[in-house]
């Protein structure tokens, strides 16, 4: 592959076999993988074979299995060429985002239609076409809900969009946001300053932050005000203008709460709500303001509502499989992410 090959037209379902020729042998280390593991992991996902003499990989398998490994690996060669590096996880992106489009046509998962989020620390690229709509409506809308499971990077993109935008200039702080459930939002009673109290609440968004920019940075950002992160409660009575906000964990605020802090959007702001309606923990009878919002919300042209499922989980692979149980269960039994017709919580809600 000594240059960007075009889309690949799908041949029909049959046996092909097809050989990938790579022009700079010093690259093929990391394309490939330590021992091949690379390879393996796409022989795994496919239904292909994999052989690698020297500089030429051949592939064997059905047309379009063949096709869209000659797609995922060109992608990873050009990011190769282009400077940056590719492990188990950006293999298992391309394998995710490279697919057949209305047209036939194989589109190339590492391909300039997903822009990477470039933060001081790192370059982050959507790793699902879900992950990828996500991240091209927080820079279209002022106002997106990421909504589905754990493990699918809703707050972790939310957080380097927030931070690329921050360093670019495009706003002058950052907030960050989570209802203080677990203490009943009564913090007062917790030892040790404001920080103190609510560090254990926002531990999740810090780990982001520190994945995002140079430690020295975040400090330095927190202590200014560029980058402030409270609990839901302390949000009342503000207006957030010229910020990048984010509520995370938004399926534990109420009614109220939700309405509160959605009203608190100010001139030249962006605004991003995640949340995973499966797992809420307010009291039984209590309406989860995340619920409230996408029912009085949904369909409304300015906002955005991103829903993601157990396909865009990118953590451990055992973690899609606990999804997908979970659910089955709750469906059997009637709960999950649904409501009575008064508005009251259903069990498992």
């Amino acid at each position: 592959m000594t240059a960007p090959s075009p889309p690949v037209p799908i041949s029909s379902s049959g046996a092909t076999t097809v050989k990938l020729e790579f022009d700079d042998n010093k690259l093929l280390i990391q394309l490939f993988g330590s021992h091949h593991a690379h390879l393996a992991c796409i022989e795994q996902a496919l239904d292909v074979s994999l052989n690698a003499r020297g500089n030429i990989l051949t592939v064997a398998g059905d047309g379009s299995d063949v096709n869209v490994v000659r797609a995922v690996l060109d992608g990873l060669y050009r990011r190769l060429k282009d400077g940056m590096t590719v492990g188990h996880d950006d293999v298992d992106a391309a394998l995710r985002m490279t697919g057949q489009d209305g047209a036939g046509v194989i589109r190339d998962g590492s391909s300039d239609a997903d822009p990477i989020i470039r933060t001081r620390k790192r370059h982050i690229s959507p790793r699902s076409p879900t992950q990828a709509t996500y991240t091209q409506a927080i820079d279209e809308a002022n106002l997106v809900f990421g909504l589905g499971p754990a493990g699918t990077g809703k707050t972790y993109l939310a957080v380097a969009k927030a931070v690329e935008k921050l360093v670019g200039g495009e706003v002058d702080r950052i907030i960050l946001s989570r209802p203080a459930v677990e203490a009943g939002e009564q913090l007062g009673f917790l030892p040790g300053d404001m920080r103190e109290k609510v560090d254990p609440y926002m531990r999740p968004i810090y780990d982001a932050l520190h994945d995002m920019l140079p430690n020295q940075q975040v400090i330095k950002r927190l202590e200014s005000g560029e980058i402030e992160v409270a609990p839901l409660a302390f949000m009342r009575g503000r207006t957030l203008s010229n910020a990048f906000v984010i509520l995370d964990e938004a399926q534990n605020s109420t009614a109220v709460q939700m309405k509160m802090f959605l009203t608190r959007l100010g001139e030249n702001s962006r605004m991003v709500i995640t949340g995973d309606l499966s797992q809420v923990d307010l009291p039984r009878g209590t309406r989860s303001g995340l619920r409230d919002a996408v029912d009085i919300l949904e369909g409304n042209d300015a906002i955005v509502m991103v829903r993601f499922t157990d396909r865009d989980v990118v953590r451990h692979p055992l973690v899609s499989q606990i999804v997908r149980a979970y659910e089955a269960v709750e469906s059997q039994r009637g709960t999950g992410a649904s409501y009575e017709k008064d508005g009251a919580k259903t069990p498992g809600i």
